[in-house]
């Protein structure tokens, strides 16, 4: 599953809608795309859907084989997705360590339908992996970042993380996140809400020290 979109924690392939995807909000669903472009990622989340949720055939988003920037293209050419509110990447895995691929699809988005807004899901380990600053390179063609905060601090971020960079994920993510600003009109980071109103209000403090929005998004179980 490719392109998919989302409706009640249950994943769909949107060849399951008409050509010009008009029957999105007619079925309940948000008119947004994902983009599923890996499996692999740079965390091990406790919470991660990866390992709590049971999937089936119906709505499992785990890729055999990683898609190229040909097949999202041609993939998104099936149908006429101009009234989309949002493309996002996403799905199972950690988008940035794609992000050739991902600057080259959002290239492709941008010049057939620069008006539909972009989004990129990640960790904020997209430098470390990548051993540049690619935040630069996301300029006019992603319009929004969304970065996992997770916790305040970076030993509780690990716990949480188990990021193959141990305790140090959590300066790179918020070295990141403050780059991006430079670049991404929209910069948000995000907490689940079931980490705890105290943990809320000093996630909250990191992202107001740093000038960073910070979004409490609800737990998918």
């Amino acid at each position: 599953m490719i392109l998919y979109s989302v409706k009640d924690g249950q994943y769909y392939n949107i060849d399951g809608f008409k050509q010009d995807l008009s029957d999105m909000t007619e079925k309940g669903f948000a008119p947004k795309v994902y983009v599923n472009i890996t499996n692999r990622c740079t965390c091990a989340c406790t919470f991660c859907l990866r390992n709590t949720k049971e999937m089936n055939e119906h709505n499992n988003l785990w890729i055999e084989k990683e898609p190229e920037a040909e097949e999202i293209i041609a993939e998104f050419e099936k149908y006429d997705w101009s009234g989309l509110e949002e493309i996002v990447f996403c799905g199972f895995g950690e988008p940035s360590m794609r992000i050739d691929t991902v600057l080259e699809v959002a290239k492709y988005l941008k010049k057939k339908h620069p008006q539909v807004p972009t989004r990129m899901n990640t960790n904020g380990s997209g430098n470390r992996y990548q051993g540049r600053d690619i935040t630069k390179e996301l300029k006019g063609l992603i319009d929004t970042i969304s970065i996992s905060l997770n916790a305040s601090d970076k030993k509780k971020y690990y716990e949480v993380t188990k990021s193959r960079y141990g305790e140090e994920a959590y300066d790179d993510m918020l070295e990141f996140a403050v780059k991006c600003q430079e670049y991404v009109p929209n910069v948000v980071l995000s907490v689940v809400d079931c980490i705890g109103e105290e943990e809320i209000a000093a996630c909250r403090k990191v992202c107001e020290e740093r000038g960073l929005k910070l979004r409490v998004r609800q737990f998918e179980s």
